[in-house]
């Protein structure tokens, strides 16, 4: 499987090769703090991959555990590689930079949404219109920007390995038109196409099902291609998302979209259900004002 490079997942895997070395020398974040006069909180972000360390500060930090030769060379070039700017930089006012650098680099992805289309099977159109209602106070070139973000991320999907997804979406998704009938039968008709591809998994959660285990909110669990990546949870909130990468939390959700898909619709039926509803959608047979009554 080709992996695909992504300074977010260097300087991921750099930071939890650095902590392993780190612990193997019998060190404390503390005692490398000191050594090399700055603040411990530093060290523990590099180590966290929450900040970017410098080839410099991998020697210095190698060189108290005792690491030497072709071993602190290699590292020391996944620090020059964790130092480049991704595809996403330019537009980090007007998005997570952190999930899409991580998303670049998975090779799976299963996700339960409650709301909305995911970005990577959005239409420009349904996209805008989303954006649009969810953020009255953006301008037409904010709008426009995230737009460009979602087209640059859905290049995932057309790679010659491309990302595999499995999403499972609750009929609300689907029941809402956002944009209007014809942009959100476009969506629909842009889902049943995307169905289509081996990579690409779709079910539908229906309302029979009542009261599920998703019902906390969206998350996405990235998976990736080297065992040294290990698994990462993103649950979105309202201030932009958590990410989540505890081994005991990362079970828990796995077995919370275990038992979301159990309750879905099969890819089949979900499909199927999709299609009827781009030539029959549901809010064409509600009565106006129905809320009302």
């Amino acid at each position: 499987m080709t992996e695909r490079r992504s300074p977010t997942i260097r300087r991921r895997r750099l930071g939890a090769e650095l902590r392993r070395r780190r612990e193997g020398a019998g060190v404390t974040i503390d005692g490398v703090a000191e050594r090399l006069e700055c603040s411990a909180s530093k060290i523990s972000r590099i180590e966290t991959g929450h900040t970017s360390a410098t080839p410099r500060d991998v020697r210095d930090m190698l060189a108290i555990y005792g690491i030497t030769g072709p071993e602190c060379e290699e590292l020391v070039q996944i620090a020059r590689e964790a130092r480049q700017k991704g595809w996403w930089h330019p537009y980090g006012a007007v998005l997570a930079g952190a999930y899409v650098g991580l998303e670049a680099a998975a090779h799976s992805i299963r996700a339960y949404e409650h709301q909305v289309v995911p970005g990577l099977l959005q239409t420009e159109d349904y996209a805008k219109a989303m954006i649009r209602a969810a953020r009255p106070d953006f301008t037409t070139d904010d709008v426009d920007r995230r737009v460009s973000v979602r087209r640059a991320r859905q290049s995932l999907l057309k790679e010659d390995d491309p990302i595999d997804l499995w999403f499972v979406l609750d009929e609300a998704v689907v029941s809402r038109p956002v944009g209007g009938d014809a942009v959100m039968r476009a969506q629909l008709e842009r889902l049943v196409k995307a169905a289509e591809s081996p990579n690409v998994t779709l079910q539908i959660l229906p309302f029979e099902a009542g009261a599920h285990a998703g019902m906390d909110g969206t998350f996405a669990i990235l998976e990736f291609p080297e065992p040294s990546d290990p698994e990462v949870v993103y649950a979105e909130n309202a201030t932009g998302g958590l990410f989540i990468e505890k081994s005991d939390e990362l079970r828990k959700y796995v077995f919370i979209f275990d038992h979301i898909r159990a309750a879905a619709l099969r890819p089949e039926e979900s499909v199927a259900y999709i299609a009827k509803l781009a030539k029959e959608p549901l809010w064409k047979a509600r009565p106006r004002g129905f809320m009302s009554i």
